[in-house]
């Protein structure tokens, strides 16, 4: 059996994958991105795995002997499915292994703003809080969570998971759902405009969709309260940047959280990457699922896959 890791990286240097190699022969790069390197390292391939490398016609017409692609993600969006499903390639993605750290760096952003950590830690550190003649310093005003409308797209298990926490702060929490097939009932399912209007704090979770595309836009932000708190944890394109930019500058909403971007790695076109103004915006340069353990869950999870996969038993497949 042959197996080709084609993203060693995107799961940290500091996490082991050792554990691929008892399922066999196993090549290992760094990173590939080009469809030129992508196809000739899984020319002989039996077993990939991927992130973001692309995996479809063009990269895979010369490798006759690919059996199943493994993700290192939950998204598969690199993969052409039906190409894959006419070859009779399985794909299979790791699923809820990084839901507490996506949460949890959720709150991270939404409290690194609304109490304007950066503002007050540059204060102190330069030397303003030691000049004074009070004990504290609150010029900038910050507010609490308890009593505010948590606004959530995608309520799968992050956001699910994010909808307890803030419920625990004392928020009160509503929902939208992109498709409008959400079976949850824990909480008040709105449209999108009441959604818009209500939510003090509202985060992203969702998949990357046509329906999702640019669904926060002009239109949506305009739709905002002032005071409102963007997240955007889920794919950069469910947000125009640009139009985020426009927002952020005239104070149509009061602050952003992303840990995605349109294209990634930011680029300096993107005008988010002019904005240094850390109390109105704060860029992570996506790694909200990127914790420890979650990165460790992510590999055993995928050899996970293969085992099952040589047994001939169907886990966490999204190809028929």
């Amino acid at each position: 059996m042959k197996i080709v890791i084609l993203e060693r990286d995107s799961v940290g240097t500091d996490v082991s994958v050792d554990g691929i190699r008892e399922f066999g022969e196993v090549d290992i790069y760094r990173n590939t991105v080009t469809p030129e390197e992508v196809r000739e390292r899984v020319k002989d391939a039996d077993i990939v795995i991927a992130n973001k490398s692309p995996l479809r016609e063009e990269t895979l017409k010369d490798a006759p002997h690919i059996k199943l692609i493994c993700e290192f993600a939950t998204g598969y969006d690199n993969c052409d499915l039906a190409y894959l499903a006419s070859r009779g390639i399985k794909v299979a993605n790791v699923r809820d292994y990084c839901t507490d750290m996506v949460a949890q760096h959720t709150f991270t952003l939404a409290l690194a703003l609304s109490q304007k950590l950066a503002h007050y830690d540059h204060y102190v550190k330069s030397g303003q809080y030691s000049a004074q003649d009070r004990f504290s310093n609150f010029d900038l005003p910050f507010t609490e969570l308890a009593g505010k409308t948590w606004g959530i797209v995608g309520m799968g298990n992050i956001g699910r998971r994010v909808a307890k926490i803030a419920a625990a702060f004392g928020c009160k929490v509503i929902f939208h759902s992109v498709t409008g097939k959400s079976s949850v009932s824990e909480y008040p399912r709105v449209d999108k405009d009441t959604l818009l209007a209500e939510s003090d704090f509202l985060s992203l979770h969702c998949p990357l969709s046509d329906l999702s595309r640019n669904f926060i836009d002009a239109e949506a932000l305009k739709k905002m309260k002032k005071t409102a708190v963007l997240i955007n944890v889920a794919r950069g394109p469910v947000v125009d940047n640009r139009a985020l930019y426009e927002a952020l500058t005239s104070g149509e909403i009061a602050a952003a959280g992303l840990d995605v971007v349109e294209k990634e790695p930011l680029e300096e076109s993107n005008p988010l990457s002019g904005l240094k103004d850390s109390s109105r915006l704060i860029i992570t340069p996506h790694l909200a699922w990127a914790s420890v353990e979650a990165r460790t869950r992510c590999v055993e999870e995928a050899c996970k896959n293969i085992a099952a996969f040589l047994k001939g038993e169907e886990r966490n497949l999204v190809t028929p």
